[in-house]
């Protein structure tokens, strides 16, 4: 018997007054928890953009080949375009339903428009050999080159429609 009270009084448990977290501490430790927080809103904000940056440079580079498969395709003479058009696509659409080359085989350039990352829609700044290399205007016949329409300012300080 003096066993089990033995094992009773040891798993009675005192409590002292400093058992438990005052009110300063947990203040302290919220306090140092909203620092930590805060500090790393920004991180988080900046990441976000730069992976933004790298989906668009990635878009870019991929309705720039697509333009130059069609340029280079059509230098060879693999399908008839306008005298006019200098070998570029008249517009993007083309790039996505294709030209018929020899034998009736269908040739597309890009599955779809790609969405701009900065703005969120399928519509892109164009330009054509006529036009000025910082145009912000399409002279209509041909497409030379691509841009971004979003005004805004990337983190390297230059501007998404100059890329």
């Amino acid at each position: 018997m003096k066993l089990i009270l033995r094992s009773r009084r040891v798993a009675r448990r005192t409590y002292s007054p400093q058992s438990g977290l005052t009110l300063l501490e947990l203040v302290i430790a919220s306090a140092l928890l909203l620092i930590l927080a805060s500090a790393a809103v920004p991180l988080v904000r900046i990441t976000i953009v730069r992976s933004r940056e790298a989906e668009l440079r990635r878009t870019l580079r991929e309705l720039r080949n697509a333009i130059d498969r069609y340029k280079d395709m059509a230098d060879a003479l693999a399908f008839q375009t306008e005298v006019t058009s200098n070998g570029y696509p008249p517009d993007l659409e083309t790039l996505v339903k294709g030209v018929t080359v020899a034998g009736n085989k269908k040739v597309r350039f890009l599955r779809r428009i790609p969405v701009d990352p900065m703005t969120g829609k399928r519509e892109w700044g164009l330009r054509s050999v006529q036009d000025d290399p910082d145009s912000s205007s399409w002279g209509g016949s041909n497409v030379f080159d691509v841009y971004s329409q979003s005004q805004g300012i990337a983190l390297d300080g230059t501007k998404y429609s100059d890329w």
